[in-house]
């Protein structure tokens, strides 16, 4: 026997979008507002999760200012706390070349001066993509980021 509606306890979607100019300001301002947000929403400070996703922020936002970068159009940072997870979106207007999927990463050569950023990525998300906008022009990369099972975010 199923439990009715009422009983399930509610789910709670909490989201941040923000435009941030294509430039390293706008890559450090999606860093800073990201962390402020999850504070925001209860995430406390000092945590694993809250320096994985200032990683992962820092990485892709650094990704869409140097690879994805338009002059003229910013880019997107879409932060979301869904059940279980917090989801990290970073959209540029670059329709080409897409980022390697994950599995595909390659670490650089320990003389290279970049390339490490989607490394780090693959290594602290649990998930991430590369979903294509067509017909918009650009590329949006999605992480995700499992919340502990200590830190409860979705009560009422």
């Amino acid at each position: 026997m199923s439990a009715s509606p009422s009983a399930r306890p509610p789910v709670t979607v909490r989201v941040f979008t923000q435009r941030l100019s294509s430039t390293p300001r706008g890559a450090r301002l999606a860093r800073y507002l990201a962390l402020n947000q999850l504070v925001a929403w209860g995430v406390p400070r000092g945590t694993d999760l809250l320096d994985i996703v200032a990683v992962v922020v820092a990485e892709l936002a650094a990704n869409a200012v140097t690879h994805g970068r338009v002059p003229g159009r910013d880019f997107e940072l879409r932060l979301a706390l869904v059940p279980g997870s917090v989801r990290i979106e970073v959209t540029d207007t670059r329709t080409a070349p897409c980022p390697a999927g994950p599995g595909d990463v390659r670490p650089p050569c320990p003389s290279d001066e970049s390339g490490r950023g989607l490394v780090l990525v693959e290594a602290l998300a649990d998930r991430w993509k590369v979903l294509d906008r067509s017909p918009a022009p650009g590329k949006t990369v999605r992480a995700e980021v499992d919340l502990p099972g200590w830190l409860r975010l979705f009560r009422t």
